[in-house]
């Protein structure tokens, strides 16, 4: 018995061992052979690949208490949100880091079990991974200076600084616990991780079909993870997407890491101040986007706000803003928005600054434009923004943006939430409402169908305290194309499969405002309605340059006949943000690229925006193409719709309008660059 126990004793100590050899077994000796199955492959593989989840998780950490006083705000369910949203970012960071080791550990080739090659492999495992722990911890010292993680334009901010060696010798003295931690963190990687046993390649008939196999099954996981999803609405993520999992735009540092910010923005660096202009007051004489009251305006009033963003919503499906086409004799896919425009304020011509959906968002809510890129796919989207509902916000106003695809879709939910909105309305929100139909109002593709997703639109809005300020997106006039099955056969066909889909938003449309016309605050709201962008055409004149933009955009408040008609001039969407404000005299400074169409001259309005490398620039009766360095092109669009008859150095005015589309890109750009998006209010 006694035998027995200490037999037992004995093996104890050398059992322990042999687990932790397991645990952390080393690439093998020269001339030792220990057989493995071909899974272990990609068992080890995934399990190194969870050891920098742990290390990223940690770096995170120790940012957070390292800059524990920028969170003020932090509640444990915010925390537990941003983790989670963090996961989904360190997923994407830590395969675009470990490619290529991730293809020296899958290669179908037998010549990886050999033990040089191991060990190569797991240098760059840990090479690669020790940059990404040196840049996130890096990254908790920068932090403090830039309130954000650090993304491409770093490497050009720095480009020309000498004493760079000096700045970094000392800040590594300053904060010598970091570098005691990424050597930690490197150590830890180094002993944890797994070196597969070598399989039996004399079994070259499985050897070769499984290998192969496992990295094919392993392409599309790696794709899915660095995108960030999988699914037809999700867009590859970006830094702005963190904006989603945080309550204010400072908390993303937390939600990121500098893996992914520095990865997802090289080559994204699109903003380059032209110089144009050396002095800055001639630049603000010439184009100024900073906002103040007028004088002697009146009383702020304290109406309602709804915007409408309806996708593909384009100037060309709409009857009454079209009377001239096809002889006369066209009517369009939209009675009720033709019956609204009887009662609305509209424009003689209205534009869009964008052709995607991700440009029209920031240019109707926020006044910015689309330059180069969209501004949600630029380091740029983690600058402080301004734009409706953070105005109106300051005001009181009770905030929410809705949109009826899963959430997250499209980026639009950070977006809302980095400019102001409060609160967030999604396909989630939807079914979880046992009013409504929930899955079952899914159409299959995008989002929740428009005529019920404009119905809980109205409802939570019912419910809201007022003054509110909301914009919802909707979805359904997008391809592919399809209506709700009880309408099929019962909407006008036209000549374009789009023409019936923008006949069934239209009338999901005239269903909202019959029922929102029976609300206690529907004569207190001032409504505005345009698309994000057009889309197909039939007629030649909304298929060029310029008639690519051509959306409505109309202003309508239920008893204000100072709000009716059709007036001359250029409206845009960057105009929206200024004309509401204007409407509603806000009596703060704020940034807009566009103006207040209700007081401002017809011949002074215009337009902008960018098509392949060409900014556009309407003004009058003229369009100026202008590609950075020289005009290419001045065409009179109202006469010349065609754009058929180039007048470059023909027209006095082009002179003029060089000017101003210089001083418009200047002014956008260097308060791109210098995160300078909002204005400060002046002490009287």
């Amino acid at each position: 018995m006694n035998r027995t126990n200490t037999r037992r004793t004995a093996k104890s100590p050398a059992s322990f061992r042999e687990k932790m050899q397991r645990l952390f077994r080393r690439t093998p000796r020269r001339g030792t052979v220990r057989r493995g199955t071909a899974i272990e492959n990609p068992l080890c593989l995934v399990w190194n690949l969870l050891l920098v989840y742990i290390v990223f998780m940690a770096c995170r950490i120790v940012f957070l208490f390292v800059n524990l006083s920028y969170f003020p705000d932090l509640t444990p369910s915010g925390l537990w949100l941003i983790f989670r949203g963090g996961l989904l970012f360190d997923t994407s960071g830590l395969l675009y880091a470990n490619l290529l080791y991730i293809v020296l550990m899958l290669l179908p080739l037998h010549k990886k079990e050999n033990p040089a090659y191991r060990l190569a492999a797991k240098c760059v495992f840990i090479v690669c991974n020790a940059l990404c722990v040196i840049a996130n911890l890096a990254d908790t010292v920068y932090f403090t200076y830039t309130n954000r993680r650090t993304t491409s334009t770093v490497f050009s901010e720095f480009s020309r600084e000498s004493n760079l060696p000096a700045i970094v010798g000392h800040e590594l003295v300053s904060h010598w616990y970091l570098v005691l931690l990424a050597v930690l963190f490197v150590f830890f990687l180094w002993r944890a991780y797994r070196t597969p046993r070598d399989a039996d390649i004399n079994r070259r008939w499985t050897y070769y079909p499984l290998h192969t196999l496992y990295l094919a099954a392993a392409v599309p996981l790696v794709v899915f993870g660095i995108r960030g999803g999988v699914g037809r609405a999700v867009r590859p993520i970006t830094v702005s997407n963190a904006n989603q999992y945080v309550a204010h735009p400072i908390e993303t540092a937390l939600v990121l890491n500098t893996p992914f910010s520095l990865i997802r923005t090289i080559g994204k660096a699109v903003f380059h101040d032209p110089a144009y202009y050396s002095d800055p007051a001639e630049l603000a004489a010439v184009f100024n986007p900073e906002r103040r009251p007028a004088a002697g305006q009146g009383p702020f009033r304290k109406k309602n706000v709804v915007v409408f963003i309806v996708e593909s919503f384009g100037r060309e499906y709409i009857g009454a803003l079209n009377r001239g086409l096809d002889g006369g004799t066209y009517r369009g896919f939209t009675p009720f928005v033709d019956s609204l425009l009887a009662r609305s304020l509209s424009w003689e011509d209205s534009f869009s600054n964008g052709r995607k959906s991700i440009d029209g968002m920031p240019s109707i809510l926020s006044s910015i434009p689309m330059f180069v890129e969209p501004f949600f796919l630029t380091p740029a989207s983690l600058n402080t923004v301004g734009g409706l509902a953070r105005s109106l916000q300051e005001k009181g106003y009770h905030t929410a943006f809705f949109h009826g695809a899963p959430n997250g879709s499209m980026g639009f939910e950070a977006f809302a939430r980095a400019t102001g909105f409060r609160e967030y309305y999604g396909k989630t929100e939807y079914d979880a409402d046992p009013n409504y139909g929930g899955e079952a109002d899914f159409d299959g593709t995008w989002a929740v169908w428009d005529e019920p997703f404009l119905q809980f639109f109205c409802d939570r809005m019912s419910e809201f305290r007022e003054p509110f300020a909301t914009a919802v997106f909707t979805a359904s006039s997008h391809h592919p194309f399809k209506v709700p099955t009880e309408y099929e056969g019962k909407l006008p066909e036209g000549t374009l499969p789009i023409h019936r889909c923008i006949a069934y938003t239209d009338h999901a449309l005239r269903r909202f405002f019959e029922k929102a016309s029976r609300q206690p605050w529907y004569k207190n709201t001032l409504f505005v309605l345009t698309a994000d962008h057009p889309n197909q055409s039939s007629h030649q004149e909304y298929q060029t340059d310029l008639g690519g933009f051509r959306v409505p955009i109309l202003f309508f408040a239920p008893g204000d006949t100072a709000l009716c008609g059709k007036r001359p001039g250029i409206a845009q969407q960057i105009d929206i943000f200024p004309t509401v404000m204007g409407y509603l005299r806000y009596d703060r400074p704020y940034l807009s690229f566009g103006c207040d169409l209700l007081h401002t001259p017809p011949e002074q309005t215009y337009a902008v925006n960018y098509l392949n490398g060409i900014y556009q620039y309407i003004k009058g009766n003229f369009l100026l193409q202008f590609d950075g360095q020289r005009t290419t092109g001045v065409y009179d669009y109202r006469h010349d719709p065609q754009l058929r008859q180039n007048l470059a150095g023909q027209v006095p005015v082009q002179g003029i309008m060089e000017r101003e589309v210089k001083a418009i890109i200047q002014q956008y750009m260097e308060r791109m660059i210098e995160d300078r998006l909002t204005v400060k209010e002046t002490s009287p």
